[in-house]
């Protein structure tokens, strides 16, 4: 008796959703997805915590969150912008935006204002922001161009350390200049994560974290805050021996998270933002959304940054352009990286650097510079392989549904009125 034949199924047919998932313009939703959701949750985390403490200093109980509701406002066109521009236009805007980036770098050692110890904030008529910021996005684009034109040639040390490593080392060293170690940390890690999708060696890569290492320790040890940071180590790592000094930001992020349970106290219960916490609605964000919102809450918003790494993840795989995926990988690392770091320190693992958590503490130019370089990457997404066509159909999918709909209005009104 003949066996009987099969057909040979598919992925597809197998895991349908799968199919789903995998599609063309499945990290162009997903980026766009995260980043409004992290940005409508940050919104109304910044109110919730910020008003308290507006009061208590005579303001508005909106004060905080209007001038975070303005950033964002300020972002979204700045969003949308970045989201149409194509590939080209950043590779042209590489160069200038490094040499833009170093120069207000520059200007803070001489005309900055310090806020908490570092100095890495500039006026330029009514608008504060922090520079700092600007180089994350300026530095990330000009290590995708760089790195991505000498993809080649990056077998050799010479071609991979200049001039990537020179550029990366003066921002770095610019940023430190200010004393905002958690800013150069991130910045670092950037350029870490740029090199190795780069494709650099891994001698290279290792060389190049010991010695950010002993650069981090060097300003650890005897730079100007070294007793401070110090402390908050030992505060970390060690025993807290002063619940009133070093620790105390740590032990209230704790207790709110703590006090949130699974299901959390609900939005606007926070105990800890009654002026226990401080800076409840920057640095420490994350623990008021454990605490009003519970585990679920944090989890959701771990979950969001989650996606948003998932998503840089296939644009780096499934971009064919190397300015693109070095690009890419590098944002990824600063967001995503930065999102993590600021978890670690609010439940404890790491110690207090003063770094805010993307898209959700106040803070705006933060928030303006995140959403452009996230925007940048939709557009990434956008010229994937067949992401462009798979958009334009849905597009005319729309367009032809609202056609239909419009047309059958039209023809119930016409019969009502006969």
């Amino acid at each position: 008796m003949a066996a009987p034949t099969t057909t040979p199924t598919t992925r597809k047919d197998t895991q349908p959703w799968l199919g789903q998932w995998d599609s063309a313009v499945t990290s162009y939703y997903t980026l766009l997805g995260a980043t409004g959701l992290l940005l409508l949750l940050g919104l109304v985390m910044v109110l919730s915590s910020s008003a308290v403490t507006s009061i208590a200093a005579g303001e508005s109980p909106y004060s905080a969150f209007l001038t975070q509701a303005q950033f964002a406002i300020i972002g979204l066109p700045v969003l949308v912008v970045a989201m149409r521009l194509p590939v080209r236009v950043y590779k042209a805007l590489a160069w200038p935006a490094l040499l833009a980036a170093v120069v207000l770098l520059v200007a803070v050692m001489f005309m900055g204002d310090a806020v908490g110890g570092n100095r890495n904030w500039i006026a330029l008529g009514p608008v504060r922001f922090q520079p700092s910021e600007l180089a994350k996005l300026a530095l990330a684009v000009w290590l995708g161009a760089v790195l991505g034109r000498k993809q080649r040639l990056l077998g050799r040390w010479s071609h991979v350390i200049w001039p990537a490593v020179p550029g990366a080392v003066l921002v770095v060293g610019l940023v430190l200049a200010g004393h905002d170690l958690g800013t150069a940390l991130i910045i670092i890690v950037l350029t870490l994560g740029a090199f190795w999708v780069a494709g650099a060696s891994g001698k290279l890569l290792a060389l190049g974290s010991s010695i950010a290492a002993a650069i981090v320790g060097y300003v650890f040890i005897v730079g100007q805050s070294s007793g401070d940071r110090l402390g908050r180590i030992f505060a970390t790592y060690g025993t807290c021996v002063d619940p009133q000094g070093e620790c105390y930001q740590s032990i209230h992020g704790l207790y709110a998270l703590g006090s949130g349970g699974v299901f959390g106290l609900g939005l606007g219960a926070s105990r800890e933002k009654w002026r226990y916490l401080p800076e409840a609605h920057n640095d420490f964000i994350y623990a008021v959304i454990g605490e009003e919102l519970g585990l679920l809450g944090t989890l959701m918003v771990l979950g969001l940054f989650v996606a948003l790494g998932i998503a840089m993840s296939r644009v780096v795989r499934r971009h064919p352009d190397p300015f693109v995926k070095v690009t890419t990988a590098a944002v990824a690392c600063w967001v995503v990286g930065q999102a993590f770091v600021n978890i670690g320190v609010v439940i404890g693992v790491l110690p207090v650097i003063g770094v805010p958590l993307p898209l959700v503490s106040a803070g705006g130019s933060a928030l303006v510079t995140t959403m452009a370089a996230l925007g940048m990457v939709i557009s990434f997404a956008r010229s994937e392989p067949g992401a462009a066509e798979a958009l334009a159909a849905r597009g005319s999918v729309v367009r032809s549904t609202i056609t239909v709909l419009g047309r059958g209005r039209r023809r119930r009104g016409a019969r009502s009125s006969r």
